[in-house]
């Protein structure tokens, strides 16, 4: 099965009923619909964090930091309208003295 979010209520009833022994872990997992691996993840969370949900920032920022911000691309579109042939080598230059920003050419 693919990756689905699963809510975090669902998440805390399957706790629940793991922890009150209402349920065997077989009938949770088939009444909740996620794997043993993903209860186990969920276990572990609730276990050391007592929550159900990871809160930590790394999770909200996903991706490379990006080596030019929206300025920087602004600046490089203009050049290559105004001078479309110019080299990989001249951007280069022209995004370090023009942006103070030094990039490589796989960058650009």
């Amino acid at each position: 099965m693919g990756f689905r979010k699963i809510s975090h209520d669902v998440k805390l009833a399957a706790i629940q009923l793991h922890e009150r022994n209402l349920l065997s872990l077989q009938d949770i997992l088939d009444s909740c619909g996620f794997s043993e691996c993903t209860w186990f993840q969920i276990l572990k969370l609730w276990r050391e964090t007592g929550d159900v949900v990871n809160h930590q920032p790394s999770t909200a920022m996903r991706g490379r930091l990006r080596a030019l911000d929206r300025e920087d691309i602004d600046c490089l579109l203009r050049l290559v309208r105004q001078n479309p042939d110019y080299f990989l080598n001249k951007l280069m230059h022209l995004l370090a003295t023009n942006q103070f920003i030094s990039v490589h050419f796989m960058t650009i």
